[in-house]
Order: C-alpha cells, then structure tokens, then sequence
C-alpha cells in the first residue's frame, strides 16, 4: 500500500513495485486519514507511508495503523535526512526509513528481506 499526497511519487511508487517480484499494490491513499480507513480494509503486509501530508499526517497515521494491525510493515518515506526527521518518527511504530529519492525494487526487496532485523527505532 502507498500511501502520499504526491502524485508524482505515487507514479514512482507504483513502478517499484511493479519491477519488485513477489510485491502488489493492493491500493493507494492520499492522506493518512484515508490511509487508516484503507489499511482496515485491505490489511497490506508492507505500507510506503510518506510523513507530511494534508488532514492527518504519516506519522499520527503509522502509530494507529500499526496499533490495529501490528504485524504491517510501515517504511516512512520522505526527502529527509534521517537525521532530520521529526522526533516523533522514531516512535511511530515504523520499522524502517528510506529518502524518496533512493526508493527502488532493490531497496524495498532488502527491507522486506531484513523485516525481521530492521528497526530505525533503535
């Protein structure tokens, strides 16, 4: 699931995961409002869940996404540094970071990979 107010990243987004083997886009949100509702629904293994957004935020969104399904795997995405993310990111219940610019099929295969091993929490 992708979840962004961007069109241009959701377009990105989805051709990652058509080149990714083994990942389908099972549905998209603008909003992490929407994002909350659809989770619900669809229950996704894996959640791209950009930080800012309008209405309700990725961050606010990831901590009840991953409190009503805890076992999704939500990589926060953004063009921040990771050491400019906002403090709060950290404790989300996220598991994992990656910059907009360096999401690709390699790097969202490792992450799924190494699910069991990664958490930018610590």
């Amino acid at each position: 699931m992708v979840v962004d107010d961007q069109a241009p990243f959701l377009m990105a987004a989805r051709a990652v995961i058509r080149r990714s083997e083994g990942f389908e886009l099972v549905g998209e949100a603008e909003n992490g409002l929407v994002a909350i509702e659809l989770a619900n629904e669809v229950h996704p293994d894996v959640v791209l869940m950009d930080i800012n957004m309008p209405e309700m935020g990725g961050i606010e969104a990831t901590k009840r996404i991953v409190e009503n399904l805890p076992e999704t795997f939500v990589v926060l995405c953004s063009t921040y540094e990771i050491n400019d993310l906002p403090p709060d990111a950290k404790t989300s219940g996220a598991r994992a970071y990656v910059n907009k610019e360096t999401l690709g099929a390699k790097t969202l295969r490792r992450l799924w990979d190494q699910r069991d091993e990664v958490d930018f929490a610590s």
